[in-house]
């Protein structure tokens, strides 16, 4: 028979890896619509989640308000990612990926330097805002209540981007510019500047969930490329150019990462490649990703 300790255990890491699945969606959803898109390998989204972590880090320090860095990092990276589209990605579309890769490699390695070079190399994080600051009843488990908080913003969040996705001219826009973008511009859609608002709403989404993790996660040097990693797993799991395959992959390669960091450390890494390996064995282009002919 199965103990009420093993039973809580393993509701709190189910608890644990949505949790961290969710944020991972946060990270891949901008990520997965740009590669379905406009095949643009974007190597330095990371970079954008973990500036907007360090943003986050400072408003609160400044302010004493986490609430308000919600709002400024987002702002700022979202701003930073205009930037970088509009002078750096633009004139690389036409150009084989590889360019692609190399510029946003680089730029990566670049980001992590200067954020280095402000905020200094020592491991940070930002704390849990009231009321979230401490531990809630779930089915008689106790749990932290700030991880309650981001599997409730995770939610939220994944639920307003179907709707814009599914009931929205705007996002009938962008999933005909997924499906086919040259048919999209044949019919007098502006595929250029649908493009820069994804690119650039996804790295606010991005700096969003680095300021979400922070008290989870903690901030740190490579931050960005741990988790661009994951989150790229994501987007391949999920398929490309979806969010519902974010949302679902999100939450696998997020259960998979908890329970393997937990019960075989050492092999959770590959555990989270066996489950993407096993996904593209069934499925080649995804769990909801559109079949190749």
């Amino acid at each position: 028979m199965i103990s009420a300790a093993t039973l809580d255990f393993v509701f709190s890491q189910v608890l644990n890896g949505v949790a961290y699945g969710l944020l991972i969606f946060l990270l891949a959803a901008g990520l997965t619509l740009i590669f379905g898109m406009m095949d643009v390998v974007n190597l330095a989204h990371g970079s954008f989640y973990m500036v907007g972590a360090y943003i986050g880090l400072s408003t609160v320090r400044l302010t004493h308000n986490f609430w308000l860095a919600l709002i400024v990092a987002p702002i700022v990276v979202g701003s930073l990612g205009l930037i970088v589209e509009g002078s750096l990605l633009r004139p690389l579309y036409r150009r084989i990926q590889l360019d692609q890769v190399i510029l946003t490699f680089g730029l990566a390695y670049m980001v992590s330097d200067i954020v280095k070079w402000i905020w200094g190399a020592d491991i940070q994080s930002i704390d849990p805002p009231p009321p979230f600051d401490g531990a809630a009843k779930v089915l008689g488990t106790v749990y932290p209540s700030y991880r309650l908080f981001v599997i409730g913003v995770g939610t939220l969040i994944a639920i307003l981007l179907w709707g814009i996705q599914q009931r929205t001219r705007i996002g009938s826009v962008i999933r005909a510019g997924v499906a086919d973008k040259e048919m999209a511009s044949g019919l007098g859609v502006n595929v250029a500047a649908m493009f820069t608002g994804v690119f650039v709403f996804g790295a606010a989404l991005a700096a969003f969930s680095g300021v979400v993790a922070g008290p989870i996660l903690g901030l740190y040097q490579g931050m960005d490329s741990d988790t661009l990693i994951i989150a790229l797993i994501v987007v391949v799991v999920g398929g490309l150019g979806t969010l519902t395959g974010a949302f679902w992959g999100g939450l696998l390669i997020g259960l998979a990462d908890t329970f393997g960091k937990v019960l075989i450390p050492e092999f959770s890494l590959f555990l989270t490649f066996a489950v993407m390996a096993a996904v593209l064995l069934v499925r080649p282009s995804g769990l909801f990703g559109r079949k190749l002919a």
